[in-house]
């Protein structure tokens, strides 16, 4: 197994930008990530509304972009890129989290990969006889998939957070391909998740010419995530080339044994994709800090209603009742169920305030702020004065619910195909 480094670097407001910087080089980035090919930078978006350690922060995107600038990037070679889910739309999400404020102000290209214009090829095709290894999607789609063109070939950047996952224990840089490599129907493979996770780290190890990932804790999630988290300030950045590597030091941070408690840590490293095992890794940067140990009880002692009843769907009592359904076109009830849940009810009215909270520190200063943050050369010296009111009303927020309910039902892949089907016949 080739020799891991993960880089971890403490952080503040005041010195992020350098902070990034200092990150990327220790994880030795340049080797990685060629300059003479094109950088997709892979933004994380779990939920379209901004909520700690959900998403990609806007001093992460920033502090990845100005760092491959500073060492000699081709900005024209560097773009942004979005994947779709059925139920987070990505448009809203880029809005609210403020991912587009920094692409727009880089002069970058931002990409949607599930756009008209956007080619996708076989998965035979992009990865040959890579297929043969794999653990699960061969059976999970017997009719093959396709994966982005576009991608083949590129480099790509993951940007995700710090968090907790109800399906897999911690969700991180081998998560974060999960939306960019599957079509919609990737919601097929929840009961296999952590063979997918496996399966997909083959395939871009296959496809791109350099993979690395930079990893955001300066809020970190604790809870029944990728959403409903009780959200930490932590300050803490990594980032490296081996991105089981990566995610194993993020678990090891929360508390989890990353070979024990997350399979998927443990089966890519059983089969060399990566190193999963602490005690193989080299850490750089601040020791002190990658030692530390948040102790967070996970995402399975406070499951939230929707968490469980998946559970139940894809692993336990309901599984035989209601899994077959997701595979047809009745599926669009269980995109209906999770928007009510999470965005009429869990954020208006439990989340609301847990965000209220948290944003009267610096980074949520920072975050409301941002338009107006003036950066200096190495961070945000003044972050701005802290604000009785954030996080919108709840009436705002159930009327933004029902539009997004709507685009959930008309953007559902099942009802499309039977629209086509229609079309064409008639």
């Amino acid at each position: 197994m080739a020799h891991a480094k993960v880089a971890v670097v403490r952080t503040s407001t005041e010195s992020v930008l350098e902070d990034y910087h200092r990150l990327m080089n220790l994880a030795g980035y340049q080797k990685t990530i060629a300059k003479d090919a094109d950088t997709a930078l892979k933004v994380n978006i779990s939920w379209h509304f901004f909520y700690p350690a959900a998403s990609t922060t806007p001093w992460q995107l920033e502090g990845v972009i100005r760092a491959m600038k500073r060492d000699g990037y081709d900005p024209r070679r560097i773009h942004a890129c979005h994947n779709r889910t059925v139920v987070i739309d990505a448009y809203l999400g880029e809005r609210e989290n403020k991912h587009l404020n920094v692409i727009q102000a880089h002069g970058l290209r931002n990409v949607h990969l599930y756009e008209p214009q956007e080619e996708w090829i076989d998965i035979k095709d992009a990865v040959g006889d890579r297929t043969a290894e794999f653990l699960c999607l061969n059976d999970v789609y017997p009719s093959g998939f396709s994966i982005p063109k576009r991608l083949l070939g590129e480099n790509i950047i993951h940007l995700p957070t710090v968090k907790t996952h109800v399906f897999t224990t911690m969700t991180g840089a081998m998560k974060n391909a999960f939306g960019g490599l599957l079509n919609e129907h990737r919601h097929w493979t929840h009961p296999v998740i952590h063979e997918t996770l496996v399966d997909l780290l083959m395939t871009q190890q296959r496809i791109h010419r350099g993979v690395f990932a930079v990893m955001d804790g300066t809020f970190a999630g604790d809870g029944p995530g990728p959403r409903c988290m009780t959200p930490h300030v932590k300050n803490v950045l990594l980032a490296s080339s081996d991105q089981v590597a990566i995610d194993a030091i993020a678990s090891r941070l929360m508390g989890f044994d990353p070979l024990r408690d997350v399979k998927f840590i443990r089966l890519a490293h059983e089969r060399g994709l990566g190193c999963g095992d602490p005690k193989e890794i080299e850490i750089v940067g601040d020791e002190e800090a990658a030692a530390e140990n948040w102790r967070f009880v996970g995402p399975f002692q406070n499951m939230t209603f929707a968490a469980r009843m998946q559970h139940w769907i894809y692993w336990g009592r309901l599984n035989r009742v209601l899994e077959w359904s997701l595979r047809t076109w009745l599926a669009p009830w269980a995109y209906i169920a999770s928007v009510i849940y999470h965005d009429s009810f869990w954020y208006p009215v439990r989340g609301r305030g847990r965000v209220q909270a948290v944003l009267s520190n610096k980074w949520g200063r920072l975050f409301h702020n941002w338009e107006k943050a003036v950066p200096d050369a190495v961070g945000y010296p003044d972050v701005g004065r802290p604000v009785g009111r954030i996080v919108r009303s709840v009436g705002r927020l159930l009327v933004e619910s029902l539009r997004i309910l709507r685009t959930c039902i008309r953007e559902a892949p099942e009802l499309a195909v039977r629209r086509r089907r229609k079309a064409s016949s008639g």
